[in-house]
């Protein structure tokens, strides 16, 4: 049984700089707190925790000028107001590319409506809807389509959340240009984002089986879960090593494996591993 790694399999960029960012801080007099989770990875939190970085769900009034990570997602303005009221230094762990998209959204509120393609209950999109004095329009598919709330609207700018697949992008497009006289679309997907979708498209029709890695929460695993599945149905979705089914691998000869922009190497590692011990090589 032949294994064969995506290029673009594991750690984008701004997750590892938040991860980075995170352990820097470990160790030190003060008080180190995470608002949620640093990335969408359950063994990335576990690891942190372990070096006394503490997640927590709220802000509470801070004890010693205790820090702040804001992770790699980002967070609303308000959150990053609140922190500060409450006496924390912040450090801002949020990746540069949803960064990008911040300035970019506010620059275009000044003169459009915003609509956000993206998965509304998600950190990102949250991060960016609160940076805008406006609420903006959040669609997540073509089938969402708010068409009462769209009727007001005469000239809107889209912007989306990193992770979003090109296909959605397009059909939520073509939805729109008949609905808003003046509409334009201002695609903030990540490149990180775009060279894994691309891969996870070839990577399906190479091989028997795939295996996608990557946590329940994290959108881009999840989107690329999506695509490989669409053309191949025999694509799963595992967390680590223990989730390996042997019955998946009857008379599989070459195995696929993508890793998500938030799982570390080595949880790939630990899988790859299990596989050659199963015949794989």
């Amino acid at each position: 049984m032949k294994i064969n790694i995506a290029k673009s399999s594991g750690f984008c960029f701004g997750v590892r700089r938040a991860i980075d960012i995170s352990k820097n801080l470990a160790g030190g007099k003060r008080a180190v707190y995470v608002l949620g989770d640093i990335v969408h990875n359950s063994f990335v939190v576990s690891e942190l925790e372990k070096k006394g970085i503490r997640k927590i769900s709220r802000i509470k009034r801070s004890a010693g000028n205790a820090i702040l990570v804001i992770r790699a997602h980002g967070a609303p303005k308000a959150v990053f107001d609140n922190a500060k009221a409450r006496g924390y230094r912040i450090v801002d762990a949020t990746c540069p590319k949803v960064k990008d998209i911040y300035k970019i959204a506010r620059r275009l509120e000044k003169n459009s409506s915003i609509i956000i393609i993206g998965d509304n209950n998600h950190d990102e999109v949250k991060g960016i809807a609160g940076q805008l004095k406006k609420k903006p329009i959040t669609i997540e598919s073509p089938r969402d389509i708010p068409l009462k709330k769209l009727a007001r609207v005469k000239k809107a700018a889209v912007i989306t959340q990193s992770t979003q697949t090109t296909d959605n992008i397009n059909m939520i497009m073509e939805r729109l240009e008949k609905i808003i006289p003046r509409v334009k679309l201002y695609n903030t997907r990540c490149r990180t984002t775009a060279v894994k979708q691309q891969e996870i498209k070839s990577l399906p029709e190479k091989n028997d089986l795939v295996l996608i890695i990557g946590s329940r929460t994290s959108a881009n695993t999840k989107r690329l879960y999506q695509i490989s599945r669409n053309i191949n149905k025999k694509t799963y979705w595992i967390e680590c090593a223990r989730d390996l089914k042997a019955a998946w691998f009857k008379n599989a000869g070459k195995v696929g494996i993508m890793a998500g922009a938030s799982t570390p190497d080595y949880i790939t590692g630990e899988i790859v591993e299990t596989l050659k011990q199963m015949g794989g090589e």
